[in-house]
């Protein structure tokens, strides 16, 4: 049974969450596709030339290299991961939106799946960032649990006045 509308507000903010990293995702997919036959770093070289960005910067040294492991094969791998995660946050999203029992379900098992990857990503390497997300994402699957129990207790406790 899902939520009243006005119980529902968390669930709301998580389904716009979802909505828009998965058409962020989305977006990067279709920008990486775009790059297929293309010098990655040298396009990017063009574009910091363009804008007039200094080019001994030692930001733009280090960007520069991290794109030039990039040939068709990676941005056909990046593409296809990317899209994947895109369709499962979209996924997560609409079925949020629409109020559905097993995307709190589906949204609590995939963002609680990303827990031990994103805890071993900071013991790698610690930043604010990492740790911001890890934070949002434990508090999304502690937020989902919890209304999930409490629509449980909702329907249980329904059920034994309609038996009755």
């Amino acid at each position: 049974m899902p939520a009243k509308p006005s119980q529902a507000t968390g669930l709301l903010y998580i389904a716009a969450f979802k909505l828009i990293k998965g058409l962020l995702l989305l977006a990067l997919a279709v920008g990486a596709l775009r790059f297929l036959h293309h010098d990655v770093a040298a396009t990017a070289a063009h574009w910091i030339n363009k804008l007039r960005v200094d080019p001994e910067n030692l930001f733009v040294h280090r960007l520069l290299a991290s794109l030039s492991i990039f040939d068709d094969h990676k941005l056909k791998e990046l593409s296809i991961g990317t899209f994947l995660y895109s369709g499962l946050s979209l996924t997560e999203g609409i079925g949020l939106a629409l109020r559905k029992r097993w995307a709190e379900y589906f949204t609590t098992i995939i963002t609680a799946s990303f827990i031990p990857l994103e805890i071993w990503e900071i013991h790698l390497h610690v930043s604010e960032t990492r740790v911001v997300l890890l934070v949002i994402n434990l508090s999304v699957v502690v937020y989902l649990i919890w209304e999930l129990s409490r629509s449980r207790a909702r329907h249980h406790a329904k059920s034994k006045e309609s038996g009755s």
